[in-house]
């Protein structure tokens, strides 16, 4: 590879999670292992989460979330398209199945994203730079629509559009992980034209599927970034700068009853995976890694 200038965002999703989860973001961020956060303001630790950003000047952005725990808007709180019997948001695949049955009222969804951002506003003190969607909702069908609507309407520029390169030759992820994988690849694919039409900009490059949890490691995370690159160029070789984005899940696995956003901590939360990344992310390995490649660890900011 020539040397390029590579600007990579590491970006710690879910900050505001748990207490566990808060201070594993902070450790990681303070060892120069992320460089940006995205915020759940649904999360029960949302609050200290935007005072650690504030106290470390940590770059932090919007987790937009729709499918765990409660809405942050009263009005939704109690009778609302967005909530299941229980009274909390449909789940990841409970989301995309009532929104399939056109179930969800897509006024509700925009409602409650606005008061995401209205909530995130008043917790930072400023506007998310960037703003993404938990669990990838803001990528399905028609909900894309109102996302761009409320990105625009906001001027938050940048977001994510998970897109993997090199995912389908990825052998270790389970097959029912990787059917989910290829939704939001497709979903993905056909969001760019409507976040294009409003405006909105992303990364050239997006990784966080292949290495996520378990399957992190510095081996895994170099050869996605090397492959995705030379990728690239061999598209765009007169191009001298790359803007990647690695989606990472650091924490310390967090013990319930604490935690999540609304219902408690899921699984992933309480597992060893999370500590895994973090232990990953933190090696010199890594960072001795980013220095050969030219690789300048970034916020949305930056660029």
């Amino acid at each position: 590879l020539r040397m390029l200038q590579v600007k990579l965002i590491v970006t710690g999703d879910d900050f505001g999670y748990c207490p566990r989860r808060n201070q594993g973001i902070v450790d990681c961020f303070l060892a120069g292992a992320i460089s940006n956060v995205s915020l759940l303001v649904n999360g029960s630790a949302a609050a200290d989460a935007a005072k650690l950003a504030r106290r470390y000047n940590i770059p932090i952005g919007l987790h937009a979330n729709l499918s765990e725990g409660s809405p942050v808007c009263e009005v939704l709180k109690t009778n609302s398209s967005l909530l299941n019997q229980d009274g909390f948001f449909h789940g990841k695949m409970g989301f995309r199945t009532a929104l399939s049955k056109g179930l969800l009222n897509m006024s509700e969804v925009k409602q409650e994203l606005k008061a995401q951002v209205e909530l995130f506003h008043e917790l930072t003190g400023h506007l998310p730079p960037h703003m993404d969607g938990h669990q990838h909702v803001h990528v399905l069908p028609e909900v894309r629509h109102v996302f761009a609507e409320v990105l625009e309407e906001y001027g938050i520029k940048y977001t994510r559009v998970p897109i993997e390169p090199g995912l389908h030759n990825c052998d270790w992820i389970p097959p029912s992980l990787m059917d989910f994988y290829l939704g939001v690849e497709e979903d993905s694919f056909n969001t760019v034209d409507v976040f294009t039409k409003h405006g909105i900009r992303w990364p050239d490059i997006y990784i966080g599927l292949s290495t996520m949890g378990r399957n992190m490691s510095v081996s895994s995370i170099r050869s996605a970034i090397d492959s995705a690159v030379l990728q690239l160029t061999a598209k765009a070789p007169q191009s001298s700068t790359v803007t990647i984005e690695l989606m990472v899940h650091p924490g310390y696995p967090s013990v319930p009853p604490t935690g999540g956003c609304g219902e408690g901590p899921d699984d992933f939360s309480q597992s060893w995976e999370r500590l895994h990344e973090l232990q990953t992310l933190i090696k010199p390995e890594l960072q001795s890694y980013y220095k050969t490649r030219n690789i300048q660890l970034c916020s949305f900011k930056d660029l």
